[in-house]
């Protein structure tokens, strides 16, 4: 089978993960996602992976707590989701490292670059936990400073939302989305696709992007076979 791309990062968020319970893990999307990475895996794709923390925690919303406290609490809420997917993936016979930016070694491994990549060529999936570490740092900056040290071909950004638009297509009916845009437009429009930090840490490394809906995890093989799914991000499009 010809692959549009051989090695990704798929960023989940943790809202996706906890579907319509808002809180806390979805067993059933665990299972739907887990199964489609497994496909993914099968087909011979080198897959890195960053689980946002949202749907155990909120750092931004903690009302009246030190910002430094609230992130480092959402990056343990990170290593609860990477540790449940991998428990996931392994049920699946999938061989799966959790890679931790912050050492807990009774937990996971630390995370080390060349250590990651080797377990990429040896066709293991591997998790990243934990951010980049720092506060006042997203998962999708994460996930993007990850892909650029794995050399990734591209960033899979799983939301709740299937692709971008000019407007929160929740709040506004007539919402237009974008098959294609540009990072720097992105950036100069405010859309929100990613935080500005990781919007220009993609653009400056050239790494393209692809938005897309995880409520169909399908949509994971449809992007790896180079079918036209949500939106694709890029310097020049």
């Amino acid at each position: 089978m010809e692959l549009k791309y051989r090695r990704i990062m798929l960023k989940i968020s943790g809202e996706a993960l906890s579907g319509d319970k808002g809180m806390g893990i979805d067993a059933a999307i665990l299972t739907d996602i887990s199964d489609k990475i497994k496909t993914a895996w099968e087909m011979g794709v080198e897959i890195g992976i960053v689980v946002g923390g949202g749907n155990f925690w909120r750092g931004r919303s903690s009302s009246g707590m030190d910002r430094t406290t609230a992130d480092h609490m959402g990056m343990l809420a990170t290593v609860m989701n990477s540790l449940a997917l991998q428990d996931a993936l392994e049920a699946r016979g999938v061989p799966t490292r959790v890679q931790t930016a912050i050492d807990m070694p009774r937990i996971a491994e630390p995370y080390i670059r060349r250590r990651a990549v080797r377990h990429l060529e040896k066709k293991r999936v591997v998790i990243f936990a934990c951010g980049t570490g720092n506060p006042y740092f997203s998962t999708d900056t994460a996930a993007v400073l990850r892909a650029a040290e794995i050399d990734a071909d591209v960033i899979l950004l799983a939301k709740n939302v299937d692709a971008v638009y000019d407007s929160d297509p929740k709040l506004n009916p007539d919402a237009k989305k974008f098959d294609k845009i540009s990072y720097l437009d992105v950036l100069q429009r405010q859309l929100g696709v990613m935080d500005s930090t990781a919007t220009s840490l993609c653009m400056d490394n050239n790494i393209p992007l692809l938005v897309f809906s995880i409520k169909n995890p399908e949509n994971i093989i449809k992007v790896l076979k180079g079918e036209n799914v949500g939106t694709f991000v890029a310097r020049e499009v």
